[in-house]
């Protein structure tokens, strides 16, 4: 007999493949903008500058990330992603077509606005389309394809930095190119995903949420407990509410995510959330070129393979945390990544403190690279993954896509305050 790949597991790659657009801009945006034909492009600038060049998409990423549960609602997740990644295709076109360092910026503000409305919704779809027994695995996809377009962000990016001279614009043009190209490509998902039998239930379409699930190849049980959930027509929602009063809405329903029943959970969702950001991650990521260069890779092909080496590292640190998502508990592993996160950043914050860390010469340089390759396996072991999972886990289905939203919104806040 041969081997049948359930649909909801081919679904679910699909679907999750979008996210590897948010980690290829994050694997390349900050090797593209400290490459010399970058700065001989538009000019020298200072290092606040360059870090909100780099951090500009988070802004409206998390303003975007705070409409999209109640967009998704109203809409569907599958249409939320599509549009998100066109979007982030037509921002990857700007910047790689920029005259400008203002337009360069233009184009990371649309591709920020993308991002905030396909990232937290592809981690809801994935989940309401998986059945319970997997669906820590099948959650995990999305980072697990982060990591995999950090590491192709990197690699591009080492790559597109050996083609012509050191001042062709090219080098630092092709890789937004290329985030273009996948950004437009990637938007077909919407025809080739079906929409969540939990979204058709909550539209009162129970018909079509029967025909979705079956074609998912759940089991008998886990098709009668999901399809359990219809809503009475009361509570179903109004298909001819327009979008400024979808808009509106939103604000109820994050109301309603905070009301008794669901506010620590809500509360915790954005908690944890904001966490990842004070862990510093996004700041390694980012950054990783420079803290290299700080390090004594003063070589700028050196400097991008390292940053590209880390890549892999949580890349292959992402594949056994994904596996065994289900087997291990979210509050162990969030209390070991605490407990690591922690310790790695005091070491690399003591020596630089202490001015231990020289580009010539000392064992400074070599305990910092280490420690930055241990924190991004750390982390991705644990917090990447464990964190993310259980927001969308945790919260019942009435307030599923607003608390995702609102804890995403938390994350870019905070990351655009601190990186």
């Amino acid at each position: 007999m041969a081997f049948s790949v359930p649909f909801y597991v081919r679904a679910s790659i699909i679907t999750s493949c979008v996210a590897f657009l948010f980690g290829f801009d994050t694997g390349s945006v900050g090797s593209v903008t400290t490459m010399p034909a970058f700065k001989a492009t538009f000019g020298e600038f200072s290092a606040t500058v360059h870090g909100l060049i780099v951090s500009s998409s988070l802004i409206p990423g998390a303003l975007t990330a705070l409409l999209a549960g109640a967009l998704a609602h109203r809409f569907g997740h599958t249409s939320l992603i599509s549009v998100g990644s066109v979007t982030y295709g037509i921002g990857a076109g700007i910047e790689c077509g920029s005259p400008t360092l203002g337009v360069f910026v233009l184009g990371r503000l649309i591709k920020g606005i993308g991002e905030g409305l396909f990232i937290s919704t592809v981690y809801v779809q994935v989940s309401e389309i998986s059945p319970f027994r997997v669906r820590g695995i099948m959650t995990a996809l999305p980072q697990f394809l982060i990591t995999s377009g950090l590491v192709a962000g990197y690699f591009v990016c080492y790559g597109t930095s050996r083609l012509g001279d050191s001042t062709s614009s090219v080098t630092w043009r092709l890789p937004p190119a290329i985030a273009s190209f996948l950004g437009l490509t990637l938007s077909t998902t919407y025809f080739i995903t079906p929409p969540s039998p939990r979204w058709l239930l909550s539209r009162g379409r129970v018909d079509e949420a029967r025909v979705v699930v079956a074609q998912l190849g759940l089991d008998e049980a886990e098709q009668k407990e999901l399809l359990s959930q219809s809503l009475p027509p009361e509570e179903a929602l109004d298909p001819d509410v327009t979008f400024w009063q979808s808009i509106s809405q939103t604000f109820k329903e994050f109301a309603h995510a905070f009301s008794p029943p669901y506010r620590s959970r809500t509360a915790f969702a954005c908690f944890i959330m904001g966490m990842q950001q004070f862990s510093g991650i996004d700041g390694v990521l980012f950054y990783a070129p420079i803290l290299f260069t700080q390090a004594g890779l003063s070589s700028e092909r050196a400097s991008f393979l390292a940053s590209g080496v880390s890549a892999l590292v949580i890349l292959g640190a992402t594949i056994p945390a994904t596996l065994f998502a289900d087997h291990w508990g979210r509050r162990v592993s969030g209390i070991l990544g605490g407990v690591l996160i922690t310790t790695l950043m005091l070491v690399m914050g003591s020596l630089y403190a202490a001015d231990q860390v020289h580009p010539d010469h000392g064992a400074g340089r070599w305990i910092v690279i280490v420690s930055i390759y241990l924190f991004a396996i750390s982390f991705s072991f644990t917090w990447a993954i464990g964190f993310r999972t259980w927001v969308v886990e945790s919260m019942p289905r009435k307030t599923r896509s607003s608390a995702s939203s609102l804890a995403q919104c938390s994350n870019w806040v905070l990351c655009s305050l601190f990186d």
